[in-house]
């Protein structure tokens, strides 16, 4: 009798650990990213003065259009690694688990990035974020939990960063909410970046990876150089009005200007009876003619 209870308890619990581990995804290996959608975006980078769609208030707008791409030339930003909410726009990753000897318990999700080999932890043992008063890192503080079959994840404590790579900033206040959803072969990784600074409702992207059996994550050496010499403490920036570059994405997309400086309004269908009563570029000159 007491051999059988030993075994009828055993069963329960292997049944109950069997149970848990259902609502868990195994995410560990490489994945390749998939850039068949916003490739522009994604590689070579938006246009110059293109900010339509985006939530972003007049503050988050200023920051854009004085921002001078000659920035990125100074040694000191040259070697800055993206953050844990933009990392994700290109190239492989690497995800692995670290789970405790003896229960096998999740302690932690690791993500390696190939830009700058940066490394970030996603803590799945239930410990609470930090004060507001820790460190910001590239990285951020990030904890995860399991909502059925997907990995949702809450970021805080980042440094300040940027949502695109032609000036839209994204504040050190912003929470990142992340969902990562497997599909078979198919990685796919929402984003969703709430900043009380910058945006007036939150900003979401997606990123697919496929999973390979054959890629690594490579090394990523960065040594910045002198590219150009400039008076030491010089930044290169526009002044409010003075940047001409800002009209480029209007002029060659012929999309009216009101529009490409974005706002939340311009991320919702509504939008297009708004779009349909702007004057265009071309409009603009033919009546300047």
């Amino acid at each position: 009798m007491g051999k059988i209870c030993c075994r009828v308890s055993l069963l329960f619990v292997f049944s109950i650990a069997s149970f848990s581990a259902l609502a868990e995804k195994n995410f560990s290996g490489v994945w390749v990213g998939n850039y068949s959608e916003d490739f522009p975006d994604r590689l070579p980078g938006p246009e110059l003065g293109d900010y339509a769609g985006l939530p972003l208030n007049d503050a988050d707008r200023l920051r854009a259009q004085s921002w001078s791409a000659s920035l990125i030339a100074l040694p000191e930003y040259q070697c800055r690694v993206h953050p844990s909410d933009y990392a994700s726009s290109f190239a492989n990753i690497r995800i692995w688990e670290e789970r405790e000897p003896i229960t096998e318990q999740l302690i932690a999700i690791r993500i390696q990035h190939f830009a700058w080999q940066t490394r970030r932890t996603i803590w799945m043992d239930g410990r609470e974020h930090p004060p507001e008063y820790a460190q910001h890192t590239a990285m951020g503080y990030s904890t995860g939990e399991w909502v059925a079959h997907q990995l949702k994840v809450k970021t805080t404590h980042l440094k300040e960063g940027w949502l695109r790579r032609n000036g839209v900033a994204r504040s050190d206040q912003a929470t990142v909410t992340e969902y990562f959803i497997r599909h078979d072969d198919i990685l796919t990784w929402t984003v969703i970046i709430d900043d009380p600074v910058y945006l007036d409702e939150p900003f979401i992207r997606n990123r697919d990876y496929i999973y390979s059996i054959d890629s690594q994550v490579g090394n990523y050496p960065c040594d910045p150089v002198i590219e150009m010499v400039r008076e030491p403490g010089y930044i290169p920036h526009h002044l409010p009005g003075t940047n001409p570059d800002l009209l480029i994405y209007s002029e060659r997309h012929d999309i009216p200007v009101e529009a490409a400086m974005g706002g939340a309004n311009t991320m919702y269908p509504e939008y297009i009876e708004r779009l349909q009563e702007l004057p265009k570029p071309s409009e603009l000159r033919a009546g300047q003619e």
